[in-house]
């Protein structure tokens, strides 16, 4: 049975979209380290408030064959400590990444400026993953048509 890891950051907060519309904003990236790990879900809410035109958010799973590079740094907690005790997560997940090279669209999925969205692979064989001690990443980009648009975001990795 696999490992099962919350990230988020460390001290909920607004991330918000580019100051230019339609410009992508590394979210997150998570490399693999000593073992298999997969990206299983990622949920978003928007955080617009009295807004007057309905404006969304698009976020975009891609694998870069180069892995992103710096960020902030987010700690995998264990999903149920109970059956995975302090086992730690060998992936290494940042936020704000500098963004890899060489890359695959994967997955794309969105939501309202002022609402709830997310992405949930369906079955096990769907999780985007990244085999041990990889050279690559798969990261979680946002944008908008609609400059600077507030967001929260957390997802599930499994190693």
């Amino acid at each position: 049975m696999p490992f099962v890891y919350d990230i988020s950051l460390a001290t909920a907060g607004n991330v918000t979209t580019n100051a230019t519309g339609g410009t992508e904003n590394n979210t997150f990236s998570i490399k693999a380290g000593a073992a298999n790990c997969a990206l299983q879900a990622m949920y978003a809410i928007g955080k617009g408030a009295a807004l007057t035109s309905i404006s969304g958010i698009v976020h975009r799973i891609v694998h870069w064959a180069t892995a992103s590079t710096s960020g902030t740094t987010v700690t995998p907690t264990p999903k149920d400590s109970r059956l995975q005790g302090s086992v730690s997560a060998k992936a290494t997940v940042v936020s704000a990444a500098t963004n890899g090279s060489t890359r695959t669209n994967k997955v794309v999925f969105g939501h309202g400026a002022a609402g709830p969205g997310g992405w949930v692979a369906p079955n096990p064989d769907s999780a985007e993953a990244l085999i041990a001690s990889g050279s690559d990443s798969i990261d979680a980009l946002n944008a908008s048509g609609t400059a600077s648009l507030a967001f929260e975001w957390s997802g599930e990795i499994v190693e």
